[in-house]
């Protein structure tokens, strides 16, 4: 029993000093081929504080300053219409023509009435001059006076309301020439010539305001802390838009409203800038892409934008360490700055980071620093 106890452990002693002779072997032979290794050639460029415009992208949409669904004011038949759709109408063009004669008549009795007021007050106005020269003659009777007064002001009354009833009816005689608003481009016809309509019918159309035009986008909260403490008052900033097509629009824009809270469902403020379109190259609905810039500029270290990798942990350059030695370290950065990422953690003033020949670059593994012209001239 002793004697397989101890072939047991000797059979262990073997395989652990087999492992460790292997390893040894092993590692002799990685750093042998280390040694023979070729070390990449890269560039370095050291970190410097620069003063810079911080700038900050965000994907946004393109909303009309005004959206107006024109609707029927009165009741009636749809007469006329004077556009197509999709046409750009300026206000107080005529949209539509609800059937007037309802209230054009309506507007002629009015007006009828008031001529007719105005004689019987006229009347009654020379009849109380002359009562009054009677009265203080003592040829009529006081109460006669009395009651000639008080027709002559039930008169006027009658004329105020007529008056009032004539305006009544005129604005709405006005309201059968359905007009635009505001300047824009027209939608989609709701509703065709024929057909009867009323207040409660519903959108006509809808007109669309063009020029100028919103274009909304939400910033991230941590880039918003950024934007703040740089620019500390809410200036108004610059801003660049770009379409999908990565196309940039030909007239910068100006941010002018930010949101007063957080969206607790995005992170995000909701801010807004203001484009003139004097061509309506934008259109309301449309999704597109802006860079916002800060209006202070702020000293910071930048790197290069070609320096900079990215994995699931974040951002992250190849520093040279003291040793000389290539070492990863991930950075966090504040927007962009012409080629230049904005560093906000991770790096400082007089730092040397691999800028070119990044993708050969082994954390730990020796590499040659060469002049930029040297790895261009291999490429």
């Amino acid at each position: 029993m002793q004697k397989k106890i101890f072939i047991i452990i000797l059979i262990v002693l073997l395989a652990v000093a087999a492992r460790f002779a292997y390893s040894t072997f092993s590692a002799y032979m990685k750093k042998k081929a280390m040694a023979k290794r070729i070390p990449p050639e890269v560039v370095v460029q050291t970190v410097k504080d620069e003063n810079v415009i911080a700038s900050f992208e965000a994907p946004g949409r393109v909303v009309s300053k005004y959206q107006v669904s024109i609707m029927a004011r009165i009741s009636g038949y749809l007469q006329k219409s004077f556009f197509k759709e999709g046409d750009y109408v300026k206000a107080g063009d005529v949209l539509f023509l609800i059937e007037p004669v309802e209230y054009q008549n309506a507007s002629n009795v009015a007006g009828a009435n008031i001529k007719n007021i105005k004689a019987q007050l006229e009347y009654a106005n020379k009849q109380l001059v002359r009562a009054q020269e009677l009265v203080k003659q003592d040829y009529i009777a006081k109460s006669r006076y009395d009651e000639l007064l008080a027709n002559r002001d039930a008169l006027k009354a009658q004329l105020a309301a007529a008056e009032s009833n004539y305006e009544d009816s005129n604005r709405n005689l006005s309201y059968t020439e359905v007009k635009a608003p505001v300047n824009g481009r027209i939608g989609i016809i709701d509703v065709t010539v024929g057909n009867y309509v009323t207040p409660s019918s519903g959108s006509l159309t809808t007109i669309n305001s063009t020029n100028p035009i919103y274009v909304t986008f939400q910033l991230p909260s941590i880039d918003y802390a950024n934007l703040a403490s740089v620019d500390k008052m809410n200036n108004k900033r610059k801003v660049e838009l770009f379409f999908q097509n990565g196309a940039k629009y030909d007239i910068d824009g100006v941010q002018d409203f930010i949101d007063n809270k957080v969206d607790q469902s995005t992170g995000t403020v909701t801010m807004r800038a203001t484009f003139q379109n004097p061509d309506n190259k934008l259109l309301h609905g449309e999704f597109v892409n802006v860079k916002l810039y800060a209006n202070n500029p702020v000293k910071v270290p930048v790197v290069p934008i070609v320096s900079v990798q990215e994995n699931q942990e974040g951002k992250y350059v190849y520093t040279i360490d003291e040793n000389g030695l290539p070492k990863l370290t991930y950075i966090k950065v504040q927007g962009q700055s012409g080629d230049n990422w904005i560093v906000r953690e991770g790096l400082k003033d007089g730092d040397k980071v691999i800028v070119e020949g990044i993708l050969k670059v082994t954390p730990g593994l020796p590499v040659k620093i060469v002049p930029t012209k040297m790895v261009e001239n291999k490429k």
